[in-house]
């Protein structure tokens, strides 16, 4: 076959083209999502803003976030009408596997940015349901979950406290007796470190302290473990965060109930806490 023969045979048009998009068709707009679309709001200029957090670009919601405000547009209606919608479709799309790690921090940073134009206007920090501490063990420097952890709460409308990573039980302690916070969350990527849990329900016990739940993952972080200690649920995944702190604040559950009722709580099956 001459060169000629082969131009003739391959299609230019398709040549750079992925396999997956050939078989399975283009993909689908992030805004096109059913999910996504019961989610993002009809009316400008609340649209935009919450399709510019979706589309990770920071840039243009900061300077649409500073356009409205200059309009009138109230900072708690951008927030709750605008940033919160772009954030849940964000969480939306991460939960079905459509979004990825980096979407999840850039769309974060985007909209916790635009957070604060706000509430410069504002004038102080915008009313949260509550306040939720989260810390990395002592001894291990690995935050990205941790991260999660933050922007997921945030996003739920929560008032999440970072303490940081390398974070020792008495720190735990002091935070405690700071922001009574109503839930709490720890994480560890390595076996070496998650020890450092049981050092922390020690020493709020010492204090006399207690809190409705501490939820404890990670990478290296086995659920058998964290049960064999009190105030301590499991922690699955981070984004299963917000609904477990909602259900301490709407419910009055604690850390007992959220073992026993964690599947029912997130809302899908989990198969580490199947009966």
């Amino acid at each position: 076959m001459s060169y000629k023969d082969l131009e003739d045979k391959i299609s230019q048009d398709k040549i750079a083209i992925r396999y997956n998009v050939v078989a399975e068709g283009a993909a689908m707009k992030a805004e096109d999502y059913p999910e996504v679309k019961e989610i993002l709001p009809t009316e400008e200029p609340f649209r935009k803003i919450a399709l510019e957090i979706l589309y990770e670009d920071k840039i243009n919601a900061l300077k649409d976030v500073k356009k409205s405000l200059e309009e009138g547009y109230s900072p708690i209606e951008l927030i709750n009408n605008a940033l919160m919608k772009g954030i849940d479709a964000v969480s939306t799309l991460y939960t079905k596997g459509v979004y990825f790690l980096p979407d999840l921090m850039l769309a974060g940073d985007a909209m916790m940015e635009s957070v604060k134009e706000c509430e410069k206007v504002l004038g102080h920090k915008s009313d949260t349901k509550g306040t939720v501490v989260c810390f990395v063990a002592e001894g291990d420097p690995h935050d990205i979950g941790k991260n999660l952890i933050l922007m997921f709460l945030r996003a739920g409308g929560f008032e999440a406290i970072d303490l940081g990573r390398d974070v020792a039980a008495q720190r735990v302690v002091e935070a405690v007796k700071e922001y009574d916070p109503l839930f709490m969350t720890g994480t560890a990527l390595m076996t070496t470190t998650m020890t450092a849990f049981p050092k922390v329900v020690e020493a709020l016990k010492e204090a006399g302290l207690e809190v409705p739940a501490i939820g404890c993952g990670g990478g290296a972080v086995r659920k058998d473990y964290v049960e064999t200690m009190d105030m301590t649920v499991y922690g699955v995944e981070a984004y299963h965060t917000p609904k477990l702190a909602d259900a301490i604040l709407n419910d009055n559950k604690n850390w007992e109930d959220l073992r026993k009722e964690y599947s029912d709580i997130v809302g899908e099956f989990v198969s580490e806490y199947a009966s």
